[in-house]
């Protein structure tokens, strides 16, 4: 009985320490159609320390979000990279958004995005690559909601675009 215990310490105490060590690489965005205002209410989730360890290597000096430490350049930075990482057609048409502000939610950052004069919503394509480039198996979640349906997307590096018809 001895030996078994032993041997149970010896192989399965090492594959359940290394589940725990694995990261799940996710982001997820929500966005709503809201036709009374004629607009795309855009919310996207990132882990702050996964968003910070990219804009540190991309820029070359250590990014701080949600801290003492943060400065305007580091919320600029993360600013640009989504802006970059994120677009959006709507109706066939790319179209820009507007920045609202962000957030911080315990381990997350919030970013606020809103895109005006949708009359109405017939397709939307996304392509989000936001952190792919850092992380391999990262997944990036798309919500759609608008009155009638919700629907959505997972994004990774194989397929960063996804497209949805009304």
């Amino acid at each position: 009985m001895k030996y078994l215990k032993i041997i149970f310490l010896i192989v399965v105490v090492p594959i359940l320490m290394a589940a725990t060590i694995h990261k799940f690489y996710v982001t997820t965005t929500r966005i709503e159609y809201v036709a009374q205002e004629q607009s795309l209410q855009i919310i996207t989730e990132i882990f702050t320390d996964d968003i910070e360890q990219t804009l540190t290597k991309r820029s070359l000096k250590p990014v701080h979000l949600d801290s003492e430490k943060e400065t305007k350049e580091d919320v600029l930075l993360l600013r640009e990279y989504v802006f970059k990482k994120f677009v959006v057609f709507v109706n066939g048409t790319k179209v820009n958004y507007d920045y609202i502000g962000l957030q911080y939610d315990i381990d997350r950052v919030k970013l606020y995005l809103e895109i005006t004069n949708i009359p109405s919503l017939i397709s939307i394509e996304i392509e989000n690559t936001i952190l792919f480039d850092a992380y391999q198996d990262q997944q990036n979640i798309i919500h759609v909601k608008t009155p009638e349906v919700r629907r959505s997307l997972v994004l990774d590096k194989e397929n960063p675009k996804g497209l949805l018809k009304f």
